[in-house]
């Protein structure tokens, strides 16, 4: 394994955590994630805030106000601008599941402005790529997310690519692997 692949946070054995590593790693296997791994696996040598991110993610993930697919769309989005291969390999399965057309993905994949998507789709797509690009959005891009998911769903999106965007860093930084996944090819270099 060369030194650019290893793993530089690998899983704290449940004998090796402090106390307040078993509380936080209890929490989460209680929770619907139903166990530590891929991000919470380095995020455990910082319990307090794994636990607090844990939270904000899985309301993000399950109960914000966007429909599943306009959320999932929106991860593998994150997804490829970071090259986070963990995260593109659980949330390509979701994505589809929850309606989001294989040639999108594909798209997206290989770095492309999908010609698939659906209105709601282009909306998100511009609006993380504006605010990907700019750091902000435009008048017009702000108001056509409004129009469409309304001021709550506007921030439950932003706070979706700012949960992921963490979490890709995390995932990144500490070089956690990606578990392969049936039918989903890993993301390509930028």
């Amino acid at each position: 394994m060369t030194d650019a692949a290893k793993d530089r946070m690998p899983p704290i054995p449940r004998e090796r955590m402090t106390e307040a590593q078993r509380e936080a790693a209890d929490a989460l296997i209680a929770g619907p994630r139903k166990g530590v791994k891929g991000p919470f696996i380095p995020l455990l040598r910082s319990p307090e805030l794994m636990d607090r991110l844990q939270r904000v993610g899985e309301y993000l993930r399950f109960r914000n106000a966007l429909p599943a697919r306009l959320s999932e769309f929106a991860t593998l989005l994150v997804a490829r601008e970071w090259t986070q291969q963990f995260e593109w390999a659980v949330h390509v399965p979701l994505a589809i599941a929850a309606g989001t057309a294989p040639a999108t993905i594909a798209a997206l994949r290989e770095g492309r402005r999908p010609a698939t998507m659906s209105g709601d789709e282009a909306a998100v797509y511009d609006l993380v790529a504006e605010l990907t690009a700019r750091k902000s959005v435009s008048d017009p891009l702000y108001a056509e997310a409004v129009s469409r998911f309304g001021e709550h769903g506007l921030l439950d999106l932003l706070g979706l690519v700012g949960y992921f965007t963490t979490i890709s860093m995390v995932l990144n930084v500490a070089r956690t692997p990606a578990d392969a996944v049936e039918g989903v090819a890993p993301l390509p270099a930028p």
